[in-house]
């Protein structure tokens, strides 16, 4: 296409893309639906259809906040689409894999033009006619390409916007800034720092030179026409955390949440410390109702994942003379011109993923009976004259012999047979994606024990790698319910009732220095020295897997001081572990040439499932 031809196109593109709004709320109020509130689900929609606004409308009919006047609140972004969007969502991705989340991940790629603002829903329809009219006055001189230098520090990695180019950007956001204020009473703040598309934020310094060398596939002079686009969000949800159902629930009381698979749920962290483990309470993006829900239907989602994308402008891109060849430099990493890799971001990790490291995967122990049960459960299942028999199909079917008292069974209770099943079963996923264990340590007590048992039946490795019992490995002894350190089966008991313990192992903490009530800071130096002490002792040369069966203060307390991160306060610690379910996992990469360790992602997701209450046929049956 020629570029006169191009250049018309865009111009009819995106005038039809600032049509008028006002056809769209007459068929609303025609339903009779008052203006205010039509105008807010056309403005919470994108003013797209009139559809979309009553699907809208139907959906919030039990909204609390319905008649509320909270506008919403508008971004400028600039956004690239073609080659160079693509190079960055692969980006985006693979950093994802290597090195978890970070704040970058929160959002799409782009350049900022003007921080979010408020506007009244009446006058939303302006701020499109100022982005087209400022869009227009600029297309002639917006650049062809942007000059763009990638710049790394212990926490930021992105692409610095040359100074030229920038001033282009900052007029061009200074102008719609004027215009908002003028054609729709908005007061905009226009970016006036560094212009920059950040590729990573607030990750952890360890993983800086991965980064790096990630985005060094990414070739900034690709082929990109650049967008201007305008979002909104929901200004009260600006500090909650976002979830995506996985699952449907259905309400089973009054208090709880309808949710469906795909909806968004807004939690606000400060408010779950009172409610029920396994479950958050949170308010609907679909519908605006809150309540309660199980937490493990939900999985993290962006925070851009509830965003609307209201109307664009396209900025058309002019004829290029040459085009730079794999042989030309294009990335500067700090003003250091670095040569353009062939290789795309996927083969920089096969190259990576092809050094034999060692891995240490961390994981709770599975679903223990007074879980399910409650504390008393071993009331419910003992006859009058003390013998065990099984009340409930999830009760295990017998419980190992103990030379002292059944009772002591209270305080280190089994796994129910779902925390068997779950084992077995996370053994068999970790069988099919070929993980090497090659050692196992659990922590003393017996539902950990147990869980360390069937994953390595379920791995078929049950005769080849023995359970090192470790007591150092136990939960933050505060925690205990009984403020006394559990009787424990012992390694003899434990081998009589078929366990595949080591015998000959001689733990690094003994069990007689394990103390009632341990303060955190005493619990995070155990952990810290433990967790050292398992890596040293295991061989180094090869690809090998530790296995670390124990709680699930488990997961924070040894992988951080692995990695080299600090231990959290104890309020954050308790918060995050109560979300931790059970055969929650963590895995650590070791780095040696770099004589340190990496967080990466497990090598198979966790389990989830829902409840299943105690059923009697008699009640609503046969009774009336």
């Amino acid at each position: 296409m020629a570029v006169a031809e191009t250049q018309l196109y865009a111009k009819v593109s995106n005038k039809h893309r600032n049509k008028s709004t006002s056809s769209l709320l007459e068929p609303l109020l025609a339903k009779g639906f008052p203006a205010h509130i039509a105008q807010k689900a056309l403005a919470a929609t994108g003013q797209k259809t009139t559809e979309d606004a009553a699907k809208w409308l139907h959906s919030h009919c039990n909204d609390p906040s319905l008649d509320d006047p909270i506008p919403q609140e508008y971004a400028l972004y600039l956004c690239p689409t073609g080659r160079l969007h693509n190079y960055l969502q692969e980006f985006w991705k693979e950093s994802k894999n290597q090195c978890g989340r970070n704040r970058a991940h929160e959002i799409f790629p782009h350049i900022t033009l003007c921080d979010f603002f408020t506007c009244e829903d009446q006058k939303v329809e302006l701020l499109y006619e100022a982005l087209n009219r400022v869009g227009e006055s600029f297309s002639q001189c917006f650049p062809p390409f942007l000059s763009l230098s990638l710049h790394s520090s212990t926490s930021y990695l992105g692409f610095f916007v040359g100074d030229s180019h920038a001033n282009i950007l900052k007029e061009f956001a200074m102008a719609f800034s004027a215009e908002a204020s003028a054609l729709a009473d908005c007061h905009v703040k226009p970016c006036q720092k560094q212009v920059h598309l950040t590729l990573a934020h607030r990750f952890y310094p360890h993983h800086q030179k991965t980064l790096e060398q990630l985005a060094k596939s990414i070739n900034p002079g690709e082929a990109c026409q650049w967008v201007a686009a305008l979002y909104s969000r929901d200004m009260r949800f600006v500090h909650y955390q976002t979830l995506r159902v996985v699952f449907q629930y259905k309400p089973q009381n009054i208090d709880e949440l309808m949710i469906n698979s795909g909806d968004f749920i807004y939690v606000d962290p400060t408010q779950q410390s009172d409610v029920s483990e396994g479950w958050v309470i949170g308010t609907s993006h679909r519908t605006g109702c809150r309540g309660f829900l199980p937490e493990n239907y939900t999985e993290r989602a962006n925070e851009s994942d509830t965003w609307v994308k209201h109307r664009e402008y396209a900025f058309v891109p002019a004829s290029r003379f040459f085009t730079q060849t794999e042989n030309e430099p294009s990335v500067k990493l700090n003003g250091e011109i670095n040569p353009v890799m062939s290789r795309n971001v996927s083969n920089i990790l096969s190259v990576q993923n092809t050094t034999l490291r060692r891995g240490l995967l961390v994981m709770r122990h599975g679903e223990r009976v007074d879980q399910v049960f409650g504390k008393s459960w071993l009331q419910q299942c003992l006859t009058a004259d003390g013998k065990y028999y099984r009340a409930d199909l999830n009760f295990p079917s017998i419980l190992p012999k103990r030379r002292d008292s059944m009772k002591h069974f209270e305080y280190d209770p089994p796994l129910s047979c779902c925390g068997i099943f779950q084992s077995r079963l996370i053994g068999e996923a970790l069988l099919e994606q070929e993980v090497a264990v090659s050692s196992a340590y659990s922590s003393p007590a017996l539902r950990c024990i147990q869980t360390a048992q069937h994953i390595l039946e379920g791995l078929k490795l049950d005769r080849k790698v023995k359970i090192r019992v470790e007591p150092g490995l136990f939960e933050w002894t505060k925690w205990e319910a009984s403020r006394l350190i559990p009787n424990f089966m012992t390694v003899t008991e434990l081998t009589e009732a078929s366990y595949k313990i080591d015998t000959s192992y001689r733990g690094n903490f003994p069990l007689s220095s394990l103390v009632p009530s341990e303060t955190y800071e005493e619990y995070v130096s155990r952990s810290s020295t433990v967790i050292k002490q398992i890596v040293t002792a295991c061989p180094s040369k090869g690809k090998c897997v530790i296995l670390i069966v124990g709680h699930g203060s488990s997961l924070a307390s040894f992988t951080r001081p692995l990695v080299g991160l600090p231990a959290r306060e104890s309020s954050d610690f308790a918060q995050a572990v109560r979300k931790i379910p059970s055969l929650g996992m963590c895995f650590c990469e070791e780095l040696k040439e770099e004589n340190k360790w990496q967080m990466v992602n497990p090598p198979v997701k966790t389990l989830t499932h829902g409840a299943n209450a105690a059923f009697n046929w008699r009640n609503g049956i046969l009774d009336d």
